[in-house]
């Protein structure tokens, strides 16, 4: 499997576009604006069709391709219902942000659940409920790959806010020491925005969660 990299649109939002040329099929994390037209062509070099687009969760930054890239692909698209009204209904996420942002609905066709195993390019991947950023913020963990994606729940050295409606700091803390936290420290997080880092750095380190209770 591979996995590119792709900042894209107005906040440089990351895109993960997960490929296995070998079985032909391609999985995208995240839609940032403009992600479409980066993502046509590694298709095409690696001979995949994108099948499912994982929406770790419903802010604008993420989804604003989606409608677009499934429009072109025909893929599935997955999420958690608790951003349902963000993902489907982009008007309230333009009435709290206070601006037009020309943002079009995506129609979610299956939503995930925490616990839950999606089975895609030949691999396992867990899905972790990690809330506080946003209601609906999941991360997608593969174990054989030691990877985890994770939206804006946890940067390098930095968490995502929570200022926004929605948003609880007591929340994502409990999240990140629950569900990232508790994955291997070897794990590398991918995160929405920003350098990787991994479980072990951001356990020791994290100017914001530290990973047990003071």
């Amino acid at each position: 499997m591979k996995i590119h990299v792709l900042p894209s649109g107005p906040i440089q939002t990351i895109g993960y576009l997960l490929t296995e040329p070998a079985l032909g099929a391609a999985v995208l994390v995240d839609a940032p604006g403009g992600i479409m037209a980066k993502i046509r062509p590694l298709l095409e070099k690696e001979n995949c069709r994108l099948t499912e687009l994982w929406l770790t969760h419903g802010h604008w930054d993420h989804m604003q391709d989606g409608a677009a890239v499934k429009r072109e692909t025909g893929c599935l698209v997955r999420a958690h219902r608790a951003d349902q009204p963000l993902i489907e209904t982009p008007e309230i996420m333009e009435g709290f942000m206070g601006q037009r942002l020309g943002l079009e609905g995506v129609k979610v066709d299956a939503w995930v659940e925490a616990g839950e195993r999606i089975e895609a390019l030949g691999r396992a991947f867990e899905v972790r409920h990690v809330p506080g950023h946003c209601p609906g913020n999941v991360l997608f963990y593969q174990a054989e790959a030691k990877v985890a994606l994770v939206g804006d729940a946890l940067f390098n050295s930095g968490v995502g806010r929570w200022d926004l409606p929605g948003g609880s700091f007591e929340i994502l803390e409990q999240s990140i020491r629950g569900q990232i936290y508790t994955l291997p420290d070897e794990t590398v997080v991918l995160p929405g925005h920003g350098e990787r880092t991994t479980v072990g750095a951001e356990k020791e380190t994290n100017p914001y969660v530290a990973a047990v209770v003071p």
